[in-house]
């Protein structure tokens, strides 16, 4: 995701600056790439911590819907993905905020750990 993140904003920043420019769409090309970027940290944070299973899908999805319809509207796809990328908004806030519970769920013992699942 990282290294995905990194190379649309170089491609943004270098290879389609004229077009980007020309269309209006610096800003939402930007935009797409600030909001990869926020996902990473996340991502992250799911190797050391037990989250919820809907977490790593939900950014996922949620990085591919908002950040993938910007970008693909900043390269002149159809108009109607303008509402696919408040999903994928709704996906990323999903999927943060249910890394509010992974801390809950990493401090709290595992039923296994408890003694309450046999061996």
């Amino acid at each position: 995701m990282a290294a995905l993140a990194v190379t649309t904003g170089a491609l943004g920043a270098h290879a389609l600056t004229a077009q980007l420019a020309s269309s209006g769409h610096t800003e939402h090309w930007k935009t797409a790439v600030q909001y990869q970027f926020a996902v990473i940290p996340a991502l992250f944070l799911l190797a050391f911590v037990r989250a919820p299973r809907i977490c790593g899908p939900a950014l996922l999805s949620g990085c591919l819907f908002f950040s993938g319809s910007l970008y693909a509207l900043c390269l002149g796809g159809p108009k109607w993905l303008g509402a696919v990328t408040p999903v994928g908004g709704v996906l990323l806030i999903l999927g943060h905020l249910s890394l509010v519970f992974a801390k809950r769920l990493a401090s709290e013992p595992s039923a296994k750990e408890r003694g309450e699942v046999p061996n």
